[in-house]
């Protein structure tokens, strides 16, 4: 805890700004020219803090890898785990795609979209330091490691910032890295935490800017934040853009210069009058060298940033969101420890770091415009997350699905700025803690009443006063003759409040999600043995080979083959379109397409192995799943089959079976016009034809002639349902279909048209052997590239068994490629009887556009580190001289 009388060190602390005997510190001492050495141990300490409190706060809730429960909720089991197993295949070269596309998932998609919006994270090679079979162990320690890089990045910010005590500022950094933002959002989409990341180190980037320092650097730190994940560093971005606003408003050493690698120049121009002005309009041109940071950049990362904008444009839409305000009792309630919900904002920073937050506009000691400056920008950033105009400010113009306060972790970074600020030279006098204690019980009062409030809410935020009030006044009691006892004793006793709370929120918040939220089980036998059995048996191009439903998602990333199981935030929407009506279905409104075991869409998609595993036992969160695996080959077309020039007739487009039958070129069902009787359908259809049920809104089960049930799950839209098999027609050709919707209140089922098709084996077998004969001979790819042969004469078209998602480019024969046409939402290419090959290229849309960007912005940056090494090499003016003596006058030392 910062001491007022005695610091740890010797030398008495006066208020900011002043030294013990009423001088004025220089600036320089103040900030940038602060020794490094106390800054590497607040940042070490703060990240070997964080990582251990993580790691305790997982094993007292008795989650992988420090017990036996899953951590794979929602996205983070079915998104970010097989997309950091599937990066590790690629890195090693052990896939069949490349960066720019992935034949994986999704038969064929954007990959490089995907790999910046899940993958491009410097964190994420650390990937190749684990096992094959360790993927959930990999992203743990990548989320740890995140985590704890921004403690550590917080704590270098605070000591930026204001001189201080060192270990205050390794557990402010914790508080920062550990907030309920944290725990209830970040430590789940791991993908986040890249921006809680650089919030801290773009705080720093404002402070060179603003002290003209490091103009090549600063650039380089942007464009590592936004190439790692430019979602979150947006906001981080806006974040610290209100951190450098409130410091050019309130700080007294803009554009000294102190502190710089190369004397004491104000980095805003090149030449006497660009310094000239920078020393007339500071402010100015501080904001000039951050602007030109920010750009040059965002520039840098512009060949990653616009290839997921331009793929984010044609991704499957979600439906749009109203944003609606959270109650301010759960606002306040989101302050306490213990407390989880996606429909509110995570604040929690532990009661402790919000106690010293909230002394600061009471504490006489910091100067007035600080204390006005910093509390207004809490305020309003606060109010932000509130109003809808700034809500979608925050979101980049478009309200998000799921989670509406994403951009918390800025509040956070603030309030703990706050903190920081209002404790620095000395804890604040009992008037400014007596204001804070009352603020943080009138808020605790005030959310009582929320549903968020857990049953260990109020006894931990007490535990941790108590222990908050009992470090107080141990340094408020600190003095020469009680040397380093009582202050040492007030830091372990502010560490204990701050530590205890941060444990008892994580193994609440984890236990919370886990009961409430869908999970997927831990990786386990299933998935090895599935991963073998795809490896044995893939033909990759000959055939496609789908390993079915296995627990999470994007089940081919984890354990290999070919499949339609594709979950991301950028699904094209001509992919999920394009399978939806063909009777697949899908969660996630529309972006998680799933496996369909269909013989139809097989032959059409080239499906020659299909994989289906039934669980020995049920899913459970602390067991590992295994499973007895069967494999059916079924003789299938090429992936590149060729076809009439012009596709079928319109007629009954509105049908998923007659839509197979058009892609597939050849009749196959009978489709019978059922007879709707209350919950029971009724439709003659040939004697031995397998009948299929299509109803992609139902919601409950279908039996046929009093056959075993089959479920259905579809809720829109969330959930579409799939097309199922319900039996073989009997003899006589009655088919009878009853129907148990599970919502009893519905006044009538809405079904489609033609819901029932009856598949005629025989008629399916004839169209695969007659595609087979004219389709291609051989099929060859490449990371983003497949070749393939075709008979001679070909004519017509020949159409690819991959979506025609935006970036493809192909050709007949020795023609130059051309973007590519679709054909009932697959690629197309024309024939003219002469070529005896096509060939199709991906090329993710944006890529050129944001090499051309990026070679601006590197250009910039030469001419930024060239403009800046000649004024270094310039003799010194009158100003300059002036300002590098004071500079070298020695700083008084630190108290820590």
């Amino acid at each position: 805890m910062p001491i007022r009388s005695t610091p740890i060190s010797s030398t008495p602390v006066g208020p900011p700004g002043r030294t013990a005997s009423g001088g004025r510190v220089p600036p320089a001492a103040e900030t940038e020219s602060s020794p490094s050495r106390p800054r590497l141990r607040a940042a070490a300490g703060a990240g070997l803090l964080t990582g251990l409190l993580f790691c305790l706060a997982g094993a007292l809730a008795g989650s992988y890898p420090f017990g036996s429960r899953t951590r794979n909720i929602v996205d983070l089991g079915q998104q970010y785990l097989p997309f950091h197993a599937y990066w590790r295949k690629l890195i090693l070269g052990q896939s069949q795609g490349d960066l720019f596309l992935n034949w994986s998932s999704g038969f064929g998609s954007n990959f490089l979209g995907d790999f910046g919006t899940y993958l491009s994270s410097p964190f994420d090679l650390l990937v190749l330091l684990f096992p094959a079979d360790r993927p959930e162990l990999a992203l743990y320690v990548i989320t740890a490691a995140k985590i704890a890089t921004a403690a550590a990045g917080m704590a270098a910010l605070l000591l930026t910032l204001r001189r201080g005590p060192w270990p205050v500022v390794a557990v402010l950094g914790t508080a920062y890295a550990l907030s309920g933002w944290t725990f209830n959002y970040g430590a789940t989409v791991p993908m986040w935490l890249d921006g809680l990341v650089a919030f801290p180190l773009l705080c720093l980037v404002g402070e060179w800017a603003r002290r003209g320092r490091r103009p090549v650097l600063g650039p380089l730190v942007v464009a590592v934040a936004w190439f790692a994940n430019f979602y979150t560093a947006y906001m981080a971005t806006i974040g610290a853009a209100v951190v450098l606003a409130v410091r050019l408003l309130t700080a007294d050493d803009i554009g000294t210069g102190a502190g710089t690698d190369s004397g004491t120049r104000a980095d805003s121009g090149s030449g006497s009058g660009a310094r000239g002005a920078a020393a007339h309009h500071p402010h100015l041109a501080a904001l000039l060298r951050a602007a030109r940071s920010v750009l040059i950049g965002i520039g840098l990362a512009a060949p990653l940033v616009v290839v997921i904008f331009l793929a984010t444009r044609v991704a499957d839409p979600t439906p749009p969101t109203a944003f609606a305000p959270a109650a301010w009792t759960d606002v306040l309630a989101r302050l306490l420890p213990a407390t989880a919900s996606v429909a509110t904002p995570a604040l929690f920073i532990g009661t402790p770091a919000l106690a010293l937050a909230l002394t600061l506009p009471f504490n006489g000691a910091v100067a007035a415009r600080v204390r006005t400056g910093w509390t207004a920008a809490i305020v309003l950033v606060t109010l932000s997350l509130q109003w809808e105009p700034t809500h979608l400010l925050w979101h980049a113009g478009a309200s998000p699905n799921g989670i509406p306060y994403r951009q918390t972790f800025v509040l956070c970074g603030l309030l703990l700025i706050g903190a920081w600020l209002s404790t620095a030279q000395g804890l604040p006098r009992p008037a400014a803690l007596l204001g804070g204690g009352v603020l943080l019980a009138g808020a605790a009062w005030a959310a009582r009443g929320s549903v968020d409030i857990d049953r260990w809410t109020y006894p931990a935020a007490a535990g941790a006063a108590v222990l908050a009030a009992l470090a107080a006044t141990a340094a408020l009691f600190a003095g020469r003759r009680t040397g380093r006892v009582l202050p040492v004793l007030a830091v372990v006793l502010l560490l204990a409040a701050q530590a205890g709370e941060t444990l008892v929120t994580g193994k609440r918040i984890e236990e919370q999600q886990l009961a409430k939220v869908s999970w997927a089980p831990r990786v386990g036998p299933w998935h090895t043995d599935m991963t073998r059995a795809v490896a044995e048996k893939d033909a990759w191009p000959r055939h496609r080979t789908d390993p079915g439903e296995v627990p999470g998602g994007n089940d081919v990333l984890l354990v290999g083959g070919e499949g339609a199981d594709y979950y991301s935030s950028l699904t094209a929407d001509t992919y999920s379109r394009t399978l939806a009506g063909l009777g697949f279905g899908y969660y996630a409104k529309g972006r998680h397409p799933v496996s369909l075991d269909n013989p139809v869409t097989d032959a059409i998609f080239s499906i020659g192995t299909r994989m289906r595993s039934t669980p020995d036992a049920p899913l459970a969160v602390d067991r590992l799943p295994r499973a007895t695996i069967t494999v059916t080959d079924t003789p299938v077309p090429p992936l590149v089959t060729v076809h009439p020039e012009t596709p079928p007739k319109e007629a009954g487009a509105d049908s998923a079976f007659v839509r197979q039958e058009r892609l597939l070129g050849h009749t196959v069902y009978d489709v019978p016009d059922a007879r709707h009787d209350g919950t029971t359908l009724t439709a003659r259809c040939p004697a031995g034809s397998q009948v299929w049920f299509w109803a992609p809104e139902f919601q409950g089960g279908a039996a046929l002639d009093g056959r075993p049930s089959v479920d259905f799950a579809g809720k829109l839209p969330s959930v579409l349902a799939p097309m199922r098999p319900l039996g073989t027609v009997p003899g006589t050709g009655e088919v009878r279909v009853a129907l148990t919707p599970e919502v009893k209140a519905r006044p009538r089922l809405k079904l489609p048209a033609h819901p029932v098709g009856c598949l005629v084996q025989e008629r399916l077998t004839t169209a695969v052997r007659q595609l087979t004969a004219t389709g291609a001979t051989e099929v060859r790819t490449t990371g983003h590239t497949l070749t393939a042969d075709l008979p001679s004469g070909s004519s017509g078209t020949a159409v690819l068994a991959v979506p025609r998602v935006s970036g493809w480019r192909c050709a007949a024969g020795d023609a130059p490629l051309t973007p590519a046409r679709s054909r009932l939402g697959l690629i197309a290419v024309p024939l003219d009887g002469r070529a005896t090959s096509v060939t199709c290229s991906f090329r993710p849309p944006g890529l050129k556009l944001g090499g051309a960007v990026g070679a601006v912005a590197l250009a910039a940056l030469l001419a930024t580190a060239w403009l800046h090494r000649r004024r270094t090499r310039e003799p010194a003016g009158p100003q300059e001289f002036t300002a590098r003596a004071r500079e070298a006058r020695p700083a008084e030392k630190s108290a820590v």
